[in-house]
């Protein structure tokens, strides 16, 4: 006779054995028609599950996140199910859930093609229609294995073999196809829906690793409603209009090339924007109590193995040996190095908390598959700090740390901000009161600021709890950027150690902090976020001075030497050109403001403005046009 508790709090109890889809019946007759699958204490189950003992139950729909997962979780399947029905020679390996869709890896030796995408998209909504019921069975695992290897299925069968032996070994049916899986799903194909689209063809190795067989990955996309649909194919066209490698190109920002692959080579421009970052996050930060340091790029490995990421991060890791046998890294983070400036010196309670911020340059290896301009490089410059304090001190630094970030994310005009919370993990370093001390810290650093959070629940480093600052760009999009760490393990492993009030030698808590988090990145979401149009205070040329014709040079350069005197960055046109062509290449270009000089201007000593993306325009004396543009150009205040 089990006792359900259902999520509101309310009890329901029954005679016998009940699944979840009786479950919701009980409740409503809607909710029965919207259930997917259902959350039994802390495991997903399919809805037909038999519940046979006191459960804390919770009914998950469409509208529920994990309901979405479940959805392009099956929507995987019945690819796979579709290329196997179209293409016989073909192995299924795995097709997981990802961000805003799902992928499923094949083993064939035919290439597919975009046709072949059409076909299989048209195969997959027949089987929909087909409302093929889905059925869950527990196999033996040499029978499984068997059985996979009898059907040629070899990858599947390499799969079973690495399942831990106390789990089980579960299949899943959509009328007679069938998949290793643990699911859950849903009751039949029909419930998927209609609203999905395969989106494209890549290649990836199986297992990840390149001495494996290149498998053919098919990329696919799947939403609760054809508007969601609409929605996202519409923010995918806008995105590749924002792309920042090809606005980067056009505004002349910066390079990649195969001889230093993931790496940036900038341009005056891009090297410009990088700086005017530097310089504004440096400010704030010497205002807030940072003390700027900078570390080698390159340590021993001594101090890596004994940190402890010679162990965990190593196949990152840029390593040389030199002529004495010495082994050195370049820094994957910056962590380790700053440190030891911390332990240059005795330290007293009274020294803490110390701010040491660092604008560290670090190179991990990432494979070239992943590289994706600006967003995925191998080498980037984090601006990041370390605040050594003691643990009275977390929930007070934690807060100050939640304040400038948010009030830095919006003097770049992001005012979506979301926050995610993690706590401890299952394996962990530290005293679970001192965890307790650094949650609860951390947690009340995220209510006070007031917005939307979710809890990431045993998903903090090993080191820590964290928080991770979500930005929501112009097109709806999110990037994960600044994140906020409290590292209970570092310090100790390093030897830091502060003087207390009762003269023991004890070690600080740690608090790892970025606001950018790579500053190449965060260009690149800048450049899309603006869609290039950059802030004029950001912009690398601020505005571009078009002279008609050649008659009045002179006084365009007059006008570059008055933008000069008060720093405001320029470039003159010179050259031979129609004035109508000189605006269309600046405007293309993304300068804010074009100043444009003719006759009229020139006798009244006046300038006429034209703005980006304005036809419009105003011819302003040149003292008011200075005083303006100025004011447009200063840097925010937060």
């Amino acid at each position: 006779m089990p006792n359900i508790t259902l999520a509101d709090g309310k009890k329901l109890s029954f005679p016998n054995s009940i699944n979840g889809l009786e479950i919701a019946k009980t409740i409503s007759p809607s909710l029965a028609k919207r259930a997917l699958v259902i959350k039994v204490d802390n495991d997903y189950k399919d809805l037909l599950t038999p519940i046979e003992k006191d459960s804390n139950i919770q009914i998950i729909t469409i509208e529920d996140d994990y309901g979405l997962e479940v959805l392009r979780h099956d929507t995987a399947h019945i690819l796979a199910m579709a290329v196997q029905e179209l293409f016989s020679d073909t192995q299924v390996t795995i097709g997981p859930v990802i961000q805003d869709g799902f992928y499923y890896d094949f083993s064939r030796k035919k290439p597919f093609t975009e046709e072949d995408l059409i076909k299989i998209e048209t195969k997959m909504k027949e089987i929909v229609d087909r409302d093929e019921k889905t059925i869950r069975e527990v196999w033996d695992r040499k029978k499984a294995t068997e059985h996979f290897k009898k059907i040629g299925e070899l990858y599947k069968a390499e799969i079973i073999e690495s399942i831990p032996t106390k789990e089980e070994i579960s299949i899943y049916f959509h009328g007679k196809w069938h998949d290793l899986c643990r699911g859950p799903h849903l009751s039949s194909t029909g419930k998927i829906g209609k609203h999905f689209k395969l989106m494209k063809l890549a290649g990836a190795y199986w297992r990840g690793d390149s001495k494996n067989e290149m498998l053919q990955r098919i990329y696919g996309t799947c939403w609760r409603t054809k508007k969601e649909l609409d929605d996202y194919l519409l923010r995918l066209e806008e995105a590749e209009k924002r792309d920042h490698r090809k606005i980067g190109k056009i505004m002349d920002l910066f390079h990649f090339q195969e001889e230093s692959p993931g790496s940036v080579f900038w341009h005056e421009g891009g090297w410009q924007l990088f700086q005017s970052l530097i310089n504004f996050m440096r400010e704030k930060q010497t205002e807030a109590g940072y003390r700027e340091v900078n570390t080698p790029e390159i340590l021993d490995k001594t101090l890596w193995e004994k940190s402890g990421h010679w162990d965990k991060f190593q196949e990152h890791m840029y390593t040389t040996e030199t002529p004495d046998k010495r082994v050195f890294a370049i820094k994957p983070m910056n962590c380790p190095g700053c440190v030891q400036i911390f332990n240059q010196g005795l330290k007293s309670y009274r020294d803490l908390p110390l701010k040491l911020s660092e604008f560290g340059k670090v190179h991990r290896y990432e494979t070239s598959g992943s590289l994706h301009g600006l967003m995925r490089v191998r080498s980037f410059t984090q601006d990041d700090a370390h605040i050594f304090c003691t643990e009275d001190q977390i929930t007070q630094e934690s807060l100050k740390v939640t304040e400038l970030i948010l009030k830095i994310y919006k003097a770049f005009g992001f005012d979506n901000v979301i926050l995610k919370y993690s706590d401890r993990p299952a394996k962990r370093v530290g005293d679970d009161k001192l965890w307790d001390k650094a949650e609860k810290a951390l947690l009340d650093a995220v209510k006070t600021s007031k917005l939307s959070y979710s809890i990431n629940k045993g998903e903090g480093a090993f080191y820590g709890p964290k928080i991770e600052f979500v930005l929501r760009d112009a097109i709806g999009r999110d990037w994960q950027c600044g994140t906020l760490q409290v590292d209970l393990n570092l310090p100790q492993r390093l030897d830091a150690t502060y003087i207390d009030k009762d003269g023991v030698k004890k070690n600080p808590v740690m608090l790892h902090r970025a606001l950018f988090g790579s500053l190449e990145r965060f260009i690149g979401i800048l450049v899309e976020h603006y869609a290039g149009k950059l802030p004029m205070w950001l912009s690398p040329k601020q505005v571009a001075i078009l002279p008609i014709s050649q008659e009045f040079d002179e006084y365009a350069k007059k006008l570059a030497t008055e933008l000069d005197k008060n720093k405001i960055r320029n470039i003159i046109d010179l050259k031979n050109e129609k004035i109508n062509y000189k605006i269309r290449e600046h405007s293309i270009s993304k300068i804010p403001v074009l100043m444009i000089c003719g006759s009229k201007e020139q006798e009244s000593q006046s300038i006429t403005l034209r703005r980006l993306s304005q036809e419009k325009q105003e011819t302003l004396a040149l003292k008011d046009a200075i005083n303006l543009l100025s004011k447009e150009c200063s840097v925010p205040k937060i």
